[in-house]
């Protein structure tokens, strides 16, 4: 049985949450959790591509035939949502990167790195074996091209092809999540703690109310 939505909860100062971070760091699996204790619907950034796609008449797997224009319009698009609307978690690898400057956007990146802060990619490709139900060398082909290919995109649009640039840079988020540490439950309750609503009782009912959907 579903749960009923949550009343969405106020945070002063906070309109919206952006979530970012390279492939397998567990993104989507916060996103989804947070919504859950917020109340706030969760926004996720390839789908909202893939219909804004759709609707322009593009065939997402046709990439090379999609104009740099459409990327613009789209980003765009995410800008003017954070700008004009409320009570979303928005979940995408620029939703950090594009909402700079708008007010009430708390920008969290996601990551997972050792103790020396260096990423731990093995642990990323697991991830994707165990979502996609793919081999180790398949994961591990597919994180490295997708985010290749993303680099690339992103920096010739954005910042004139600089090739030190990366959107996980941690200059751009107001808090940066290492899951490496921390299981789902830890890392809702790390973010609730950073943005002011420390509420365990709550994120206790939601993990048991997801137990329940299982």
């Amino acid at each position: 049985m579903k749960s009923k939505p949550a009343k969405p909860v106020n945070i002063p100062g906070i309109r919206n949450i952006t979530i970012s971070g390279r492939i397998g760091t567990g993104k989507t699996t916060l996103a989804n959790h947070l919504g859950q204790v917020l109340g706030w619907e969760v926004l996720d950034g390839g789908k909202i591509f893939r219909a804004y796609a759709k609707e322009k008449g593009f065939h997402i797997k046709e990439k090379q035939k999609i104009p740099d224009s459409f990327d613009r319009d789209f980003e765009d698009r995410v800008k003017k949502l954070l700008t004009d609307e409320q009570n979303h978690v928005i979940q995408a690898h620029l939703a950090g990167f594009v909402g700079q400057g708008i007010e009430g956007v708390y920008k969290i990146l996601v990551v997972c790195n050792d103790e020396e802060g260096n990423d731990k990619q093995s642990v990323r490709i697991d991830r994707l074996m165990n979502r996609d139900l793919v081999s180790a060398e398949e994961a591990k082909q597919e994180l490295n091209e997708r985010e290749e290919k993303l680099l690339e995109k992103f920096k010739k649009l954005y910042i004139k092809h600089d090739f030190k640039w990366t959107y996980w840079d941690k200059k751009y988020y107001d808090l940066v999540m290492n899951t490496f540490y921390l299981n789902q439950k830890e890392a809702v309750e790390f973010v609730l703690k950073h943005i002011g609503f420390d509420d365990k009782n709550k994120v206790n009912k939601v993990f048991e109310n997801l137990k329940k959907d299982v």
